[in-house]
Formats: C-alpha cells, structure tokens, sequence
C-alpha cells in the first residue's frame, strides 16, 4: 500500500501546475503509484491529445513532483 503521504505531497506537486495545465484546457490525475515509486498519470482534455505532452511531462509534471517528493523515481502517462 502506498503511503498516503507520499500520495499528498504528490497531488500538492500537481495542484501547483494545473492551472497552466488548465489554461489550456486540460488537467491531470494520479492513476498510479507503483511499488518502483513511478508515478503513472492520466493525461486529461487537450493534455492527452497534445502533441507537446511528452514535454510538459518531463519538463514540467516530473519536475514538480520530484521537487515534492525526491524519493519518486519517474512519472509516466498512461493515456
């Protein structure tokens, strides 16, 4: 079971960006923390379509996050 702290600091990384992710008309969720501490993510609206998604994954989301939480090791979309 994944510790719902790491889950918290996780979501807080991720409130920290949504509101460029929303601006242009998507958002994220967490889907998946997995025992390898890879955090697995949903991309939603125009997030899951775009093409620079990749981009705002390691640039953006996997940065926040590991600035959260160091002890993640990667994030992931599954979309």
């Amino acid at each position: 079971m994944i510790n719902t702290e790491l889950v918290k600091r996780v979501e807080t990384a991720l409130d920290s960006i949504r509101d460029y992710l929303r601006s242009d008309g998507g958002d994220v969720r967490i889907a998946n923390i997995r025992e390898d501490m890879v955090v697995e993510l949903e991309l939603l609206g125009n997030c899951g379509a775009c093409s620079m998604s990749e981009m705002t994954m390691k640039a953006g989301i996997e940065e926040a996050i590991k600035r959260a939480a160091p002890e993640i090791a990667g994030v992931v979309s599954i979309n």
